[in-house]
């Protein structure tokens, strides 16, 4: 059985020769990522609809094998799966800024309920660790509430926030791989 820190990963020479493009990739993404940050308003727009457009590609996915086999147990549930798809979809392209509301009232409502659970969690179970646990569901539910007391105003800005933070984190972390590429 493996483990997480059985997990081999080769460093080649290719990899340690071509640092740059690691390093340019790297601060691409934390470019992207503050740009996004700055333009929020217009990422969470964006990021809505892109999503919108997958799952309009999804339903059309979902349709064409539906009717392609013919009569199966599963074709109205692929069949209803598709419809779904395909109206949600086309909400979110056509009502982006309603479906940012909408997805941040979720994301807000999962911050506070996840939060409070791995408080309380944390504090019942005493993991090794726990303190790390507790501040962790701390800091989600603060996090949630923080954004449903300001619903549906941070529905407009929130996912561009949350889209440019990862980005730049990500950024940064293949920056990180470049540098200790580039020491090697």
């Amino acid at each position: 059985m493996f483990g997480p820190g059985d997990v081999i990963v080769g460093i080649t020479s290719e990899m340690i020769h071509n640092w740059e493009w690691f390093l340019a990739f790297g601060v691409i993404l934390m470019l992207l990522g503050i740009a996004a940050v700055v333009r929020s308003i217009t990422t969470t727009v964006v990021s809505i609809a892109f999503f919108g457009w997958l799952l309009v590609l999804a339903s059309i996915a979902d349709l064409i094998p539906a009717f392609m086999v013919g009569k199966w147990a599963g074709f109205f549930l692929h069949l209803l799966a598709a419809i779904l798809f395909g109206i949600t979809g086309i909400l979110m392209i056509t009502k982006p800024t309603i479906s940012a509301e909408a997805w941040t009232f979720v994301m807000s409502v999962f911050f506070l309920v996840a939060g409070l659970y791995l408080f309380i969690g944390s504090l019942w179970i005493h993991l090794p660790g726990w303190g790390w646990q507790a501040l962790n569901g701390i800091i989600a539910a603060v996090m949630g509430g923080l954004l449903l007391a300001q619903w549906p105003v941070t529905g407009f800005w929130v996912i561009g926030l949350f889209v440019g933070i990862e980005l730049m984190i990500y950024g940064w972390a293949w920056i990180a791989l470049a540098l200790d590429l580039h020491k090697m």
